[in-house]
């Protein structure tokens, strides 16, 4: 079992910018993002490769986010710029255990508050 905690979430103003961490106690094949809204589901934000580096994102964040990974600290980072109202969400770290998009490890998750 992975554990994976996130850190950096917090109130911006709308067009600022966070910086979410997230680190894993073990291996997994893909480290990413997803996010919740209040009365929405669960939706997918970004996802990195942990081997390739190969990153993907929703079309929603493409171009104002960035998921960067530290291989050494078993970290990843999702650099969130141009932040509008809409990002407001839960964000929750995930792994994929077996190197099929099986997104079988969560974190508790971080709260992201965008202001107008």
């Amino acid at each position: 079992q992975v554990r994976l905690a996130e850190s950096g979430g917090g109130l911006v103003q709308a067009g600022g910018s966070l910086r979410l961490s997230c680190v894993a106690s073990g291996h997994t094949f893909r480290l990413g993002w997803f996010r919740q809204a209040p009365g929405k589901e669960r939706e997918f934000v970004a996802v990195i490769s942990w081997s390739t580096g190969f990153t993907e994102y929703s079309d929603s964040v493409k171009g104002r986010f960035t998921i960067t990974r530290d291989n050494a600290k078993n970290t990843v980072y999702l650099f969130m710029n141009s932040l509008k109202v809409e990002d407001t969400a839960v964000y929750y770290c995930t792994g994929d255990r077996t190197g099929n998009y099986e997104y079988d490890y969560w974190g508790l998750g971080t709260q992201v508050t965008v202001s107008s």
